[in-house]
């Protein structure tokens, strides 16, 4: 094998162009681990990455696939035998490194982790790092001891991935979630997905200047940020926790000490995409264990390379409310 094929993201003074291209294989990266990647997903940095953002990716032409999940075909390291099964998920994987959505890959040692018994590669990629970063966040919430008998746990942007994800997450191990989308069409799936209650964006979304609104959720999952973070933090609990993990609202966080001081309630920050190696090892192992997810399969569509650049424009428009599961390999 001389040469790989990958999607290929060129920007110019004339614009972004994407191409499925034939590139040599000396073109990969000079690192450790050499993939032959079988599945890859889209995600939301992966659509910003393809339409030329340059705060997700400085350079181009560039590769997108924050995620990939495929087999070792060699490995300088030591570390992993040729024909191992492995994923590398987040690290610089699809940012300013040759990602995912490309026949090979090629990484650091410590970006890789083995997959475990019982979690196949395309179910890797399903869950990929919205699941990552969905686990991460109700680890933290445990950690703080929220439980499944405290109440009601709010998640916003339930339709996304990591909302999605979360959602289908907390109602297997028995949380009630309530889940918050400002997409009508959508609350019959996130009612499948677990969800009891749905409540539309706006509830949450615009400045309240109440220091403190009635106590209602024991915690929550937010992808949103901003004044939803803020009113997430006026509505919990006493005790409870909020593990935020996204700015799809914006980054600031015009909030006052009141919900601290009077309810103690705890503000959570989960980073994902540098999280240490054993934290992915950790929560993939529990996805193919006791938070195995029934509906997994059935919460993505199969998408060939070929087929992406339709799902990325409708990503970036906001219309996609399943995750998109990519088949790289050919055979």
């Amino acid at each position: 094998m001389t040469t790989y094929r990958a999607l290929r993201i060129h920007l110019t003074d004339e614009g972004v162009t994407r191409a499925i291209e034939d590139r040599a294989m000396s073109e990969l990266p000079d690192h450790d681990v050499l993939i032959r990647v079988h599945w890859s997903s889209l995600n939301y940095k992966d659509a910003l990455s393809a339409n030329g953002h340059k705060g997700v990716s400085r350079y181009y032409p560039h590769t997108p696939g924050i995620d990939a999940a495929g087999v070792v075909e060699r490995d300088r390291s030591g570390q992993f035998q040729p024909g191992t099964q492995v994923a590398v998920i987040g690290f610089d994987l699809g940012m300013n490194t040759q990602g995912g959505f490309a026949d090979y890959v090629c990484v650091p040692a410590d970006w890789v982790v083995t997959l475990p018994t019982g979690l196949s590669m395309a179910d890797s990629m399903r869950l990929g790092t919205a699941g990552v970063t969905a686990a991460y966040c109700l680890e933290k919430l445990i950690e703080t001891g929220v439980r499944a008998d405290d109440g009601p746990i709010l998640v916003t942007g339930a339709t996304g991935g990591v909302g999605s994800l979360a959602v289908h997450l907390l109602s297997t191990l028995g949380y009630k979630v309530t889940a918050v989308t400002g997409k009508t069409d959508a609350h019959d799936w996130l009612r499948q997905l677990g969800a009891t209650d749905i409540l539309p964006r706006e509830a949450l979304s615009e400045p309240d200047p109440k220091a403190l609104r009635p106590a209602q959720f024991a915690g929550a999952i937010d992808t949103i940020g901003e004044h939803t973070l803020v009113n997430i933090l006026k509505s919990l609990r006493f005790g409870g926790s909020v593990a935020a993990c996204g700015i799809v609202g914006g980054t600031a966080l015009p909030a006052d000490i009141f919900p601290f001081i009077l309810r103690g309630v705890n503000l959570l920050g989960v980073a994902s995409a540098d999280a240490p190696l054993d934290a992915r090892t950790r929560v993939l192992a529990k996805y193919a264990g006791l938070w195995k997810l029934p509906l997994l399969s059935s919460m993505c569509d199969t998408l060939t390379l070929d087929e992406l650049g339709p799902r990325i424009d409708a990503m970036l428009s906001g219309k996609i409310q399943r995750r998109a599961l990519i088949r790289i390999a050919q055979d």
